[in-house]
């Protein structure tokens, strides 16, 4: 048995196993919520990159959320003893298709445990690897790396790290408006509880943000959904994105992309509405 007390470092190597299925319903909503045209997705259909994220959902009983909406600390990953917890970046290979209807296994591992010292105070790094298996193959169809950073509370005088001007000109370019609902379905299909997504009271005055944060993942999922609407049949091999700085809502932000000239490589990130970088990303494709 691991306890609060045990190094952190203990945690690696945990892993534990979860099943699901590829039901259509909720690709179905998430293609409403990312403003595609309604379709019906048959069994068999191609998952989208990074919609796995629809399934294996963390159902957490009401009774063990902590203040944050998270679960409470502890479980499967270690129990940093940090207040803000952020999704950094993830790197992916899609080895095979996910289709709907597969039935689907997990495994996740915790890859590394590290903890630093930055300048707003000590940090703690944890990466996650998932392996995503379908209808009992024994190689996985994708895996995933997770990086979860934690870090202390904010403090008066805290000088945020100096903002870096997004790339502009992209010859893709699409306008995303994060309203409440769009943040609001997103936690709602992820089934996260996360407040700073959705309580404007919790996120400004407990965690001293200046509005709601649009969640990494969907900003992620934005910037395939982007490479979808430019090349309708490409196949993507890998993808690997990292948070740069959070995003707020009211204000709308743009979603970008360009294909390199080997035809193969695709440059994706996001920026805010006063141009800075928030996430950068690479595609690659089949």
């Amino acid at each position: 048995m691991h306890n609060a007390e045990s190094p952190l470092t203990e945690w690696i190597g945990r892993s534990e196993t979860v099943e699901d299925a590829a039901y259509p319903t909720p690709a179905m909503a998430l293609t409403a919520t990312l403003d595609h045209p309604p379709a019906t997705l048959a069994t068999g259909s191609p998952l989208p990159p990074l919609w796995h994220w629809l399934y294996f959902l963390p159902l957490h009983r009401q009774s063990h959320i902590g203040p944050d909406g998270h679960a409470k600390r502890g479980g499967f990953l270690p129990p940093v003893p940090l207040p803000r917890r952020m999704w950094a970046g993830s790197q992916f290979e899609f080895r095979s298709p996910i289709r709907i209807g597969d039935r689907l296994v997990r495994t996740s591992t915790i890859d590394d445990v590290t903890t630093k010292d930055g300048r707003t105070g000590q940090l703690v790094f944890v990466k996650v690897r998932h392996e995503v298996r379908t209808n009992g193959a024994t190689e996985p169809a994708l895996v995933e790396f997770h990086d979860i950073v934690y870090r202390e509370a904010q403090r008066p005088g805290d000088i945020a790290p100096p903002p870096q001007k997004a790339e502009a000109n992209a010859p893709w370019q699409r306008e995303i408006v994060p309203d409440d609902v769009l943040l609001f379905r997103y936690s709602a299909l992820t089934f996260n509880g996360h407040r700073i997504h959705y309580d404007r009271k919790y996120v400004t005055e407990v965690e001293g943000y200046p509005g709601l944060i649009v969640h990494g993942p969907l900003i992620a999922t934005l910037l395939m959904d982007l490479l979808r609407r430019e090349l309708p049949q490409a196949e993507v091999a890998s993808f690997r994105f990292k948070a740069v700085r959070p995003t707020f809502d009211p204000h709308p932000f743009r979603v970008n992309g360009e294909l390199q000239p080997d035809g193969k490589t695709v440059r994706l990130w996001a920026q805010d509405h006063e141009g800075w970088l928030t996430m950068d990303a690479t595609a690659t494709l089949r």
